[in-house]
């Protein structure tokens, strides 16, 4: 339940302007935390993975980029960014995946 309420909040920014709000931050971080995206990916610096930061920045102008996004979280993929490997995550829900890419993608 309550990935669709933070789903139905992250849609809902992007319908205003695509930014997160400070508000908003503290379920989102829970939501990286709980999925384990943390292990991998911050928001503004590079860990194993790239900076959340420059996944938005590259997807920007992609219309199909959060349905992309949230399969390539479910099924892993490499060569997007380099050497780069991510594994597969198959125990995200299809409604984190979506939040967790809606919400990748709303990051300025």
């Amino acid at each position: 339940m309550r990935s669709c309420a933070i789903l139905f909040v992250l849609t809902s920014l992007l319908g205003v302007g695509g930014h997160v709000h400070a508000d908003d931050r503290e379920l989102l971080t829970e939501l990286l935390t709980k999925n384990n995206c943390t292990a991998c990916h911050f928001i503004d610096k590079r860990k194993y993975g790239p900076k959340l930061k420059d996944v938005a920045a590259k997807y920007a102008n992609d219309q199909d980029a959060v349905a992309m996004l949230a399969a390539r979280i479910k099924a892993g993929g490499t060569g997007v960014w380099g050497q780069d490997v991510m594994p597969p995550q198959p125990q995200v829900s299809d409604a984190d995946a979506l939040a967790l890419a809606t919400y990748v993608l709303s990051l300025k």
